[in-house]
């Protein structure tokens, strides 16, 4: 009897012989996540380094996912997908890119809504090419891929305002604003919105009175300005692979773009050897199911 195929042996044998690139991007960063969790446990920050190590799980998703559904990732999207936790967790996260570089929570968004719209498209493409009884045409399918990125980003969503609720963690990220419209300021209770301009200045008091905190600039707005501004984004890059997507369709699955990104159904692209060794590992595993 040979050594069992494992999915670690799977995986290490396909990135040997046809990911080189995707592979090298995978190592680099894994490597980087490995040195970040030694730094923060050195350093007592235990919650960091749970962070890390979510993070070193996450990026063996796409081949685990790769190889359970039997599809093949395009080195494009693996990157992506590679860069993009790195760049969440490690960079945004635990080095404070969030709050240190403008706009990165922003960015981070808007390619989430592009690769959500990627991955919900490939779900039900490859749906769409392999059964026989299913076929939905180029826009519902669009649409659906829209609604599965818009949907990941209103979960987020919740997630944030729940880790803030229940963590006091400020995952929405608060700001300060100058101008505020509520209608819990009309006196009169009639349902008019009060407007309030040129706020320069807040000042919190505890119940006591005492002064808590002078909040130079403007008013705290609580979070509702980065929840809009980020289902705003991922809108946005839903959209825009959406756009693509029907242009791939429209073209019969002949758009240089969107290959990059939508999976193949099966191990066509896998080297031989390693389509040798599964082969030889389901036989074997059928051969003891036999026995018993």
């Amino acid at each position: 009897m040979g050594k069992k195929y494992t999915l670690v042996k799977m995986i290490k044998d396909t990135y040997k012989e046809t990911k080189k690139s995707s592979l090298l991007v995978f190592l680099i960063l894994r490597s980087l996540v490995l040195l970040c969790m030694v730094l923060q446990i050195i350093h007592g920050d235990f919650g960091n380094a749970f962070l890390c190590l979510l993070s070193l799980v996450l990026l063996l998703m796409p081949s685990i996912i790769s190889h359970k559904l039997n599809i093949t990732l395009p080195n494009t999207l693996e990157i992506i997908i590679y860069l993009f936790i790195f760049s969440s967790e490690i960079l945004g996260e635990i080095n404070n890119f969030y709050e240190a570089i403008p706009y990165w929570d922003t960015i981070l968004h808007t390619l989430n809504g592009f690769l959500c719209a990627a991955i919900g498209f490939s779900l039900v493409n490859l749906l769409n090419n392999t059964s026989e009884k299913i076929n939905l045409s180029p826009m519902y399918l669009c649409i659906v891929a829209f609604c599965f990125s818009m949907t990941i980003g209103v979960l987020w969503e919740f997630f944030e305002f729940g880790a803030d609720q229940i963590l006091s963690v400020d995952m929405q990220k608060d700001r300060i604003v100058q101008k505020i419209s509520s209608v819990e300021l009309d006196p009169e209770r009639a349902n008019n919105a009060i407007v309030v301009e040129g706020i320069d200045k807040t000042i919190l008091y505890d119940k006591d009175g005492n002064v808590l905190m002078n909040i130079d600039g403007g008013y705290l707005d609580i979070g509702i300005i980065d929840t809009m501004k980020d289902l705003i984004v991922n809108f946005i890059g839903a959209v825009v692979f959406c756009s693509f997507g029907a242009i791939y369709l429209k073209n019969n699955n002949k758009a240089g773009l969107i290959n990059n990104f939508v999976p193949t159904k099966g191990r066509e692209e896998l080297p031989k050897s390693v389509q040798e060794k599964i082969e030889a590992s389901k036989k074997e595993k059928k051969n003891k199911k036999t026995k018993k």
